[in-house]
Order: C-alpha cells, then sequence, then structure tokens
C-alpha cells in the first residue's frame, strides 16, 4: 500500500536528489511542464529491511524513551510509548519489530499537466553535525574578537500564519526601518556591527570554529577560567543557508571530492587573508542562547526541547517527517568509506535540512565526532517507524 503527498519541487530538493544518484534518466531540457513531487511512503515488514546491531536498537530506544517525554502525549504513541518505558534494552529489537510498521520513503517528479513521471527515487542525502567544544574569553580581548552573539532586540520575527492559516511553520525576519519591515542583515553586515557586542555570550579567536559552531547550532564553550557554558540554537538572521564549499570549488581552490570541514579548516588556516570572504558567501547568521543540562553528559537540546543521542538521532525536514518519529536509515559512502544501517529517532531540524529523504545525522560530542560529520555526505534510504495502525500523514 502506497500513500502520496504532493509538494511543489524546491530547486534544494531537486538539486540533492541529483546529487544523491537517484534513479531517474530524464535530461532536464525533457521536462516542458511545471512538475511537483509526489512524497511516497510505501508499506514493508521488517523481514525486508537490512538488518541492524542490537546495540543500535537499543540507543534507538534510548533516544525514543526520551521523546515520548513529548510524543507520547499524542493518542497514536501513548499506547507504544507506555511500554517503551517497561522495555529492557535487551529487548530494544523486538519491542520495535512487535509495535511498529516500516514505511518507505520515496520520491517521485511529476508532470502537473500530464501526470507524467520524470523520476522517482528511494534515495536521499545524509550528512553529519556533531556538538563542538570552542575555547574562548568571557570579555574581548586583543586575541578574542569574534563574539558568538544571542537573539539582537532589533531582529523582528513575523508568524505569517497567524494571518495566512495555509503559511504554517512560514516566518519572515527583519527589523524595522522607519516605517518599514526590511530584511534583517545579512553575515557579512552583521559582522561589521559593534552596537550588537553588548549581546555577546563569550567571544572567540576563531572565526572558522565559529562559523561551524553555526552550523552545528550547538556546542560548549570553556572559558579562560575553566567555566563550561552550554549553548544553543536560538534564532537566525532570515537570509537562506549556502554552502560556502560551493565557493572554494568555484574559485579553483578545492576539488569537489576534497570539500569536507576538515579541508575547509586547512584552506581557511592557509589563507587567512580570504576567510572574511569565504564565510561571507553564506549569508545565513545563527543567534545562540546558554542552555541549562541537568546531566553533564547529556546531549544538545534538538528542535523537540529535548536533549539529543549521540548515533541515534537525526535532523529531518518536519515537513515531511514528524519530531519524534523513528526511522531505520541505510547509510552508504565511498570516499571516505562508510556504511551502516541504524534505528534512529527524529529529534531535531536544520535550516540546510530540506526534502522528504534529507538527514543529519548526530554523532555526539568532541573532536572524533566532529571527525566523522565533517567527512560524511552519505546515500541514504530511509523508512518510518510508525505505531502499528498508523498511517503516514
Amino acid at each position: 500500500m502506497t500513500f502520496e503527498r504532493k509538494t511543489l519541487l524546491p530547486v534544494s530538493i531537486l538539486a540533492a536528489l541529483l546529487l544523491c544518484s537517484c534513479s531517474s534518466t530524464t535530461k532536464k531540457e525533457d521536462i516542458t511542464e511545471p512538475t511537483e513531487e509526489a512524497v511516497r511512503y510505501e508499506i514493508s515488514s521488517f523481514d525486508e529491511l537490512p538488518s541492524s546491531d542490537s546495540q543500535d536498537w537499543a540507543t534507538a530506544l534510548s533516544a525514543f524513551k526520551v521523546s515520548c517525554r513529548s510524543v507520547g502525549k499524542k493518542a497514536d504513541w501513548k499506547d507504544v510509548c507506555f511500554k517503551a518505558q517497561s522495555t529492557d534494552s535487551s529487548e530494544a529489537e523486538s519491542f520495535f519489530k512487535n509495535n511498529f510498521t516500516p514505511w518507505q520513503i520515496s520520491t517521485q517528479v511529476i508532470g502537473k499537466q500530464t501526470g507524467t513521471v520524470y523520476s522517482k527515487s528511494d534515495k536521499g542525502l545524509m550528512t553529519g553535525y556533531y556538538e563542538p567544544m570552542l575555547k574562548v574569553s568571557s570579555v574581548r580581548t586583543a586575541k578574542h574578537t569574534i563574539p558568538i552573539l544571542s537573539t539582537p532586540d532589533d531582529l523582528i520575527i513575523v508568524d505569517l500564519a497567524s494571518l495566512y492559516p495555509k503559511l504554517k511553520g512560514m516566518r519572515l525576519r527583519g527589523k524595522i526601518e522607519g516605517r518599514k519591515l526590511v530584511p534583517y542583515d545579512s553575515r557579512a553586515q552583521i559582522i561589521k556591527r559593534h552596537d550588537l557586542d553588548k549581546n555577546a555570550i563569550a567571544w572567540s579567536s576563531d572565526p572558522v570554529a565559529v562559523f561551524f559552531l553555526q552550523i552545528q547550532g550547538s556546542g560548549r564553550l570553556q572559558t579562560e577560567d575553566g567555566k563550561m557554558i552550554r549553548v544553543g540554537f536560538d534564532d537566525q538572521n532570515g537570509h537562506p543557508y549556502k554552502a560556502v564549499g560551493s565557493w572554494l570549488v568555484e574559485k579553483g581552490y578545492l576539488k569537489r571530492h576534497e570539500l569536507s570541514m576538515q579541508n575547509i579548516r586547512a584552506w581557511a588556516f592557509q589563507n587567512p587573508d580570504k576567510v572574511d570572504t569565504l564565510l561571507n558567501q553564506n549569508p545565513s547568521f545563527v543567534f545562540f542562547k546558554p542552555r541549562e543540562a541537568d546531566n553533564a553528559d547529556e546531549g544538545p537540546i534538538g528542535a523537540q526541547g529535548l536533549p539529543l543521542t549521540p548515533k541515534a538521532s537525526v535532523a529531518v525536514d518536519r515537513k515531511y517527517i514528524p519530531l519524534g518519529t523513528p526511522l531505520l536509515v541505510s547509510v552508504s559512502q565511498s570516499s571516505p568509506a562508510l556504511e551502516f544501517v541504524r534505528p534512529v529517532v527524529a529529534q531535531d531540524t536544520g535550516g540546510a535540512i530540506k526534502g522528504p529523504i534529507r538527514f543529519d545525522y548526530f554523532w555526539g560530542f568532541g573532536d572524533e565526532a566532529g571527525s566523522q560529520a565533517g567527512r560524511q555526505k552519505s546515500s541514504v534510504s530511509a523508512w518510518l517507524l510508525l505505531p502499528k495502525g498508523v498511517r503516514p500523514n
């Protein structure tokens, strides 16, 4: 049985599909009509799915129990969350297989006028992210000149759904100039504004580290006196995210296959005079807020408002996948080699995570997690795991 949901096809999703070895062989010039994307959820069985290790199921169960603090309040999830709380980690795999039904996610690009299927794929893109730690100063110094900013008072947010319910989830961000609401400042403009210094949570000596902190969306800041400050995403300036690696490729500084967080860092270290130009290719800018953690070992807070679990939490586009939903993902890439099948839980979102088969995999905290996350750009297949009797929306 297959369920479909159709939406207009954003360019970002089409690009991701093309980058991920989709099965379509249709050339763009062959399409002579407007298209839309149909998201398909096809019922499957666990016998048809690739297998995963028992420890991965146990880790996913721990993450799901966390998510049940939220989704367990919903009627469709109440019973399965109740069962989860009394399930031991050794029974994790059987818990999921006895209480959930897998639904494979796929997409089709369809002609709006003729209904022609121009392309179809069950493959998508998975990248990785992590929780970094930055050495910082609590005050600005001659060395520490890069602020890690909280949300400015002049950032105005307009929830469009209050006026147009069909635009649920869409917001405008800007600032007031005279009687007009205009777009908020870009990254290049923000870094020149010293009036925002009062919003600095801490100061760094490394603009690239702060840039990647913004991409990760959370992190830990260690001050000169040893104090640890945990920060998480609070808001964003409203400008779209643009990958700076594209500029490095266009200029011939790196080959496309060389793009990774580690190689971008190395290039920036060797070319300090070009760092601002590089970073300003991405007009998006993230603002943070300090976050308290009940446990120092607890993961950062995700979009669900709950702590993330290393190697079991993913960021999703909640337009397609509700937060708190378990999934099974099958991941592979050749350079560097990476392959795994793991159950995960949708517990976060991200500015670049757009589309039904587009995920960001949370590797955890620290340098090793950062090394793994920085190298991941994988092809992925995915199955929603829904409580038995529940169908995809």
